[in-house]
């Protein structure tokens, strides 16, 4: 059923429901069920772009990433379609990790995923010896029903609760990431030739002598863009050279298919999971200093005020004078560092040209309507045992805004060159947002004394950018900025080019990471062909097979990536400041719900003030204003107040912090009480 029938069929039911008619059928629909710890859950349709609730009654007894079929009910939860799960089809998940808590002749699984509304119970028989407080790997054997927990048995034990190795383990064991390459792999491998051969140069473009070079982090291994830049009369010759990995990793190879099952690196607190081996990724794909690397190059003219002329997209080879660094080239640009600049001195003329240029593709994108989130990312500092040692915002700078200006100018070439040709290709896109959102988030914004122009059916990027610009520099922009990504849909990829609404462009793509992204990896052997005139009927043919589900898993990995990522943060954090019981701090109220605030340190912790915490007063929640309300001081705490909190307590196995608000004005406080 396609989605435009599945959505005629459900308005056709809403309006019988008005007119008092009768449906003859009510729309049964097949998606996987994503739960909810608190016993609610939400399933997911192809067909439709909105989820489908399922209230704690209506669940069926299905379990988490179950495949469901699911009746459509004459109400709704809010702005969601409603339902009810008539019948399980299939598991998805045949495994928990979590931690153990033992009793005398049982014990129960405490999931770390989030999601799995309960608890899994292990008969002594089944229990492997495991002690209490033990990390497990917990296989199902009977995933409960209705008025049943599941019942598990334990295969492994990694290790105790609060051990960073075993605590980020278990994440990654649950989200089935794999943990090392097999023989066939690091055989292939080992195969490739570490260095760059005649034969392989034999009708490449040969930059070798054009000054570039990679700027990265100081801790970054695998160097996948170089950059170079000259000057043309007035117009600026940008090059983006990008590792040709598509040249060692064949279609349909061992390699091939193993970076495709991975889809992605992740980069967790402690370890990097690599889609391709460090032979390949740190090796000869990674563009290293002073050594000859193939590549795929994207040269662009750009006038002055950022408007890309013309661009040459063509296979080549280079040669990288040099590896800065982030923090190398800000202390340049930035920082007029004396010594930097004459360690530096036959680059410093073409860094300071980079900053002139990036400024200038930046403000052309501005103008257009280009959102910049630029939201504060943690970074967390671990010691030689793995226990962390400081968590602070990532710095960005201008040297980290240059090269992702650069690296957007490449991506949007490339997807235009694609589109022009009406070749099948994978775009990188990110839809118009959702109406209800959009009125939702209008109706929050207005309560904050701003507004945005136009109908929540038609909004623009320039009006939220607008919006955002509005915004610099204020105490509540972070979190404005958190709420109007919250509105956005999630980027994705598609063989189909449908527009990127937050940058604002209708042709966009990755082009510029093949060494830990596979839909670039991908698209540089459709681009080698396309260049060649390679791609004839059969091909094209081809491509046009692999390619939905090549989109389709990709985008599932990168999701499953940043999950990954996003648990192991949680976890680094409720360490940290598990050793920090009764400290106070000033923060931020980043969200506020029925059961309470949640409140972010400027460190980028969060923690939540639970409102059976909050003293002085009864509060309650107000949807509209987006606030708890004193009942009888009148007391508001809304989005964006700054809070002082103490920290209460910390559950490593839930990976939450508690805080409480600490009343600066005790006379208040107690007149609050009295009352």
């Amino acid at each position: 059923m396609d989605k435009k029938n599945t959505k005629k069929r459900i308005k056709e039911k809403t309006k019988a429901k008005k007119s008092g008619k009768k449906k003859s059928s009510t729309p049964v629909l097949e998606g996987t069920l994503i739960s909810n710890r608190k016993g609610f859950g939400f399933v997911e349709v192809e067909e439709l772009e909105e989820d489908i609730f399922i209230s704690h009654g209506n669940m069926g007894g299905a379990f988490h990433k179950d495949t469901v079929l699911v009746e459509l009910l004459d109400k709704r939860h809010g702005h969601r379609i409603e339902g009810r799960i008539t019948k399980v089809l299939a598991h998805e998940i045949s495994f928990v990790a979590g931690t153990y808590q033992k009793s005398k002749d049982f014990g129960f699984v405490v999931p770390d995923l989030q999601k799995i509304a309960d608890d899994i119970y292990v008969a002594g028989a089944d229990d492997m010896n495991a002690t209490d407080g033990d990390k497990v790997i917990c296989s199902i054997k009977n995933y409960g029903g209705e008025g049943r927990r599941p019942e598990g048995v334990i295969t492994e034990i990694l290790g105790r609760v609060g051990d960073p190795h075993a605590d980020i383990t278990a994440i990654i064991r649950q989200y089935e990431l794999p943990e090392s390459f097999n023989a066939e792999v690091k055989e292939e491998a080992l195969a490739v030739p570490d260095h760059v051969g005649r034969k392989d140069i034999r009708g490449r473009r040969d930059f070798r002598k054009l000054k570039m070079v990679t700027i990265d982090g100081e801790d970054s291994k695998d160097l996948d863009d170089a950059v170079s830049l000259e000057m043309k009369g007035k117009d600026y010759i940008l090059g983006v050279h990008i590792a040709d990995v598509s040249h060692y990793v064949k279609e349909g190879g061992i390699l091939d298919k193993e970076a495709l099952k991975r889809g992605t690196s992740v980069y967790l607190a402690d370890r990097v999971i690599p889609m391709l081996p460090v032979e390949l990724s740190n090796g000869i794909c990674s563009l290293n200093e002073g050594v000859d690397r193939l590549a795929m190059s994207c040269i662009m003219r750009i006038s002055k005020s950022g408007i890309i002329r013309e661009y040459e997209i063509c296979e080549s080879v280079i040669n990288v004078d040099r590896r800065m660094t982030y923090t190398a080239v800000a202390g340049i640009i930035d920082k007029n560092d004396a010594a930097l600049k004459k360690k530096y001195k036959d680059f410093v003329s073409m860094f300071e040209s980079m900053k002139e240029l990036a400024a200038a593709l930046k403000k052309m994108r501005s103008k257009r309507g280009s959102i910049d989130f630029d939201l504060p990312e943690s970074k967390i500092e671990l010691d030689e045992d793995g226990s962390v040692k400081d968590i602070h915002p990532y710095e960005r700078n201008s040297a980290t805004a240059l090269i992702e200006q650069f690296m957007l100018s490449a991506n949007e070439c490339v997807a235009r060159h694609m589109l022009e040709q009406e070749l099948p290709f994978l775009y990188r896109v990110h839809e118009t947002p959702d109406p209800d959102r959009m009125s939702d988030l209008m109706e929050l914004l207005r309560s904050f004394g701003y507004h945005m122009k136009g109908d929540p059916e038609s909004i623009t990027p320039k009006e939220i950018q607008k919006l955002l610009s509005g915004i610099a520099g204020r105490d509540e922009e972070d979190l404005i900025r958190t709420l109007a990504l919250r509105s956005m849909k999630q980027a994705r990829y598609d063989t189909e080019c449908l527009g990127h609404f937050g940058l604002a462009v209708k042709e966009y793509t990755h082009f510029t990471s093949p060494i830990r992204r596979y839909p670039d990896l991908q698209i540089h052997r459709i681009l080698k062909e396309e260049l060649k005139d390679k791609l004839g009927d059969k091909r094209i043919k081809h491509y046009e097979k692999i390619l939905d589900k090549v989109a389709k898993q990709s985008s599932d990995r990168e999701r499953r990536a940043v999950d990954a990522e996003r648990d192991t943060d949680k976890l680094m954090m409720a360490s940290y400041m598990a050793d920090k019981i009764g400290e106070v701090y000033e923060g931020v109220i980043s969200g506020v719900t029925g059961w309470g605030l949640y409140v972010q340190l400027p460190n980028t912790v969060e923690g939540l003030v639970h409102i059976s915490k909050m003293e002085g007063d009864d509060f309650d929640y107000s949807e509209r204003e987006y606030a708890l309300i004193g009942r009888y001081s009148g007391k508001r705490y809304r989005l964006g107040e700054k809070v002082k909190v103490k920290v209460d307590a910390v559950d490593l196995l839930l990976r939450t912090i508690d805080f409480k608000l600490v009343w600066e004005n005790e006379k208040r406080r107690n007149k609050a009480r009295r009352k």
